[in-house]
């Protein structure tokens, strides 16, 4: 088939590998257009147009998927189908019958659980045990659309939502092109989500990364880990935000009261509603990050200090 690959950030590169590689033919790109990072504020591409230009693939930036240029662009690409894993803008209907297989999009999770843009993350923070990969056939409602094939995929202890996002992007491209394959030789249907069981996974935010040190550890470890690396945890230290790496349970350690801090020489322990946690990795702002112990010492911190 004629494939268009529509995505954006890094995790959704190692699909577009994949098409390049199959036995389809991959006729263009559709990303969104470069954005300014750094203090420079510079105009970068995507990942996936990096990625694109490299392959010698036509890429599509339009501003929104709702521009009338942009409908003009991809139909003149003629694909028979489109493949979809975390392009970022939400595409009308007349985009979506432009196409005669549709559009296939791999999502991040069991679904109908965990629709919408955070799946891995809020999965995370919920502590759950189980997730996967689901591809299905885009609609106008949201992550809704009946489903071709899904992969499972245990959520260990540790796991960091970036961790568990590149694992998930590794597995579910070899799903999305055992998808566009079966759809190709008509050997795969696609059939309605459950009715029930659906779950939203809306973005997290800045203040959602805040941490709650009233809540138990268990709650406080899920929420750090949710939010590594992006949007990123932290909290504040007097006047200054401090981000946060994965913590560990500090058994057997005296209790401390709510983000009460203790200074060791190796480690620096936390308060939380329940037992304390261990500091993995910190980043005050605007320098680099480092042990909590070398941090703690650096700015002359002394047990009894507080997060806030």
């Amino acid at each position: 088939m004629r494939v268009v690959f529509a995505g954006t950030p890094e995790v959704a590169v190692v699909s577009l590998d994949a098409i390049a590689a199959s036995g389809h033919h991959l006729v263009g790109v559709v990303t969104r257009p470069d954005a300014r990072v750094g203090r420079g504020r510079r105009l970068v591409p995507s990942p996936v147009a990096v990625r694109a230009v490299e392959l010698g693939v036509p890429v599509l930036t339009p501003e929104h998927p709702r521009d009338p240029g942009f409908a003009e662009e991809l139909a003149a690409l003629a694909p028979d189908v489109c493949a979809v894993v975390a392009y970022g803008a939400l595409l009308p209907g007349s985009v979506l019958d432009l196409v005669p297989h549709g559009w296939i999009n791999l999502h991040f999770s069991l679904l109908p659980a965990y629709r919408g843009a955070a799946p891995v993350q809020r999965a995370i923070w919920a502590g759950e045990e189980l997730t996967g990969a689901t591809t299905f056939r885009i609609v106008k409602e949201l992550d809704a659309g009946p489903t071709y094939g899904v992969m499972t995929q245990a959520i260990g202890p540790e796991e960091t939502a970036g961790g568990l996002l590149a694992t998930l992007a590794e597995g579910g491209a070899g799903l999305l092109t055992a998808t566009l394959d079966g759809i190709a030789d008509g050997s795969l249907e696609a059939r309605p989500q459950p009715a029930e069981g659906i779950s939203m996974a809306a973005k997290l935010t800045t203040e959602d990364a805040h941490v709650e040190w009233t809540e138990p550890a268990v709650a406080v470890d899920r929420r750090i880990r949710a939010c590594t690396p992006a949007p990123g945890a932290w909290t504040q230290c007097g006047s200054e935000r401090v981000k946060l790496g994965p913590v560990k349970p500090a058994v057997g350690s005296p209790m401390l009261a709510p983000g009460e801090l203790s200074i060791g020489k190796r480690d620096v322990l936390v308060g939380t509603g329940t037992a304390p946690v261990r500091l993995g990795r910190v980043r005050p702002s605007g320098k680099k990050e480092m042990a909590a112990a070398d941090w703690a010492r650096g700015v002359r911190l002394e047990s009894g200090a507080r997060f806030a």
